[in-house]
């Protein structure tokens, strides 16, 4: 397959998905950029995934707000400006210290389907725990917890 240059207006932007207490875009998926994926990722104070590991690449740039990091045993407050990278199988967790907005990428096709199955099976509150495992599962991610 061969990636087409491609543009997404906020216009045209897929509906936003609810997981675990954020809101997660998908502005370019797997399928159109013949590999990587970059989200939209925007939550409330308190909101972020329990510390995980994925086979994919991550990265995040803050674009506002504060968000706090945990890579491995350490923590840091992310602010406007900040770019965090974390290789693939690095476990982390990120927490939204306030109302925030991050752009994020993946090196390859994952996330956006384990997004999208989130949104799918687990309604918005306290996530149930058992089926966010499960999800997790199929999709070659590990929570640590």
């Amino acid at each position: 397959m061969s990636a087409t240059a491609f543009v997404v207006a906020p216009a045209d932007r897929a509906r936003g998905l609810s997981v675990v207490g954020e809101k997660i875009t998908v502005l370019a998926p797997a399928s159109k950029t013949d590999g990587y994926e970059i989200f939209l990722q925007q939550g409330d104070t308190g909101q972020g995934p329990p510390p995980h590991s994925h086979d994919w690449d991550e990265s995040f740039y803050v674009v506002s707000g504060e968000v706090e990091f945990g890579i491995g045993d350490k923590a840091m407050v992310a602010r406007p400006g900040t770019l965090v990278h974390l290789p693939a199988g690095t476990t982390h967790w990120f927490r939204f210290a306030s109302k925030a907005e991050m752009i994020s990428m993946t090196s390859r096709e994952g996330a956006s389907a384990f997004f999208t199955e989130i949104d799918a099976k687990i309604p918005p509150g306290p996530p149930d725990l058992p089926t966010l495992g499960e999800v997790a599962t199929r999709h070659g991610l590990k929570i640590a917890i």
